[in-house]
């Protein structure tokens, strides 16, 4: 005689819930991080003053406002609706359409973990690295890391070609965006 057992109904309800859970799991999307170069620092500048503009354009209309009897509950519909403001509105909208279209967005999406091993297996340290610490030969694995994470399609040579005649500041926010996409964490660990 075979006996059969049901399985309790509590433990059929946590393996729905942890299939739905596993779902989500490996639904997730690799982590993505993008760099923003701004080659002309006038396009910036143009935005912090229409910004600026616009603070005390809506100031100057409060004040206004106030003067005229404008009652509070009413007072931000009758500033956004003077002359003065929505001027003000247009040139930082303006300005900032200005400055999207002159920077230059780079994206990067970190890799799976068997992929960020085997790049590391690719580029070991030298002894001298090794012992200052590193994990990873500092002369090739930069522009490997940055060809391997580039969604926009860089190359490693073109990664390489960037490491080697931009200023250092920008090499290494170039490098920087794409290791932290590789190493950041997005687990809040929490306490227990």
């Amino acid at each position: 005689m075979t006996t059969t057992f049901e399985p309790p109904a509590a433990a059929v309800a946590r393996d729905a819930h942890w299939a739905a859970k596993m779902a989500r799991l490996r639904a997730r999307r690799l982590p993505e991080r993008t760099v923003s170069f701004i080659d002309d620092p006038v396009l910036k500048q143009t935005v912090t003053d229409t910004a600026l503009g616009l603070a005390k354009a809506r100031a100057a209309a409060i004040s206004n406002a106030i003067e005229h009897g404008v009652s509070e509950a009413d007072r931000e519909t009758w500033v956004d609706g003077q002359p003065t403001v929505l001027a003000a509105q247009g040139a930082l909208t303006q300005a900032q359409t200005v400055l999207e279209e002159g920077t230059l967005k780079l994206t990067f999406r970190g890799l799976p973990r068997p992929e960020w091993e085997q790049l590391l297996r690719e580029h070991p340290p030298t002894e001298a690295q090794a012992d200052l610490g590193h994990e990873y030969n500092v002369e090739s694995f930069p522009a490997a890391l940055i060809g391997a994470c580039s969604v926009d399609g860089m190359s490693v040579d073109e990664a390489q070609e960037l490491l080697d005649t931009w200023s250092d500041a920008d090499a290494k926010a170039l490098f920087t965006t794409a290791l932290l996409v590789n190493q950041t964490m997005r687990a809040d660990l929490g306490k227990g």
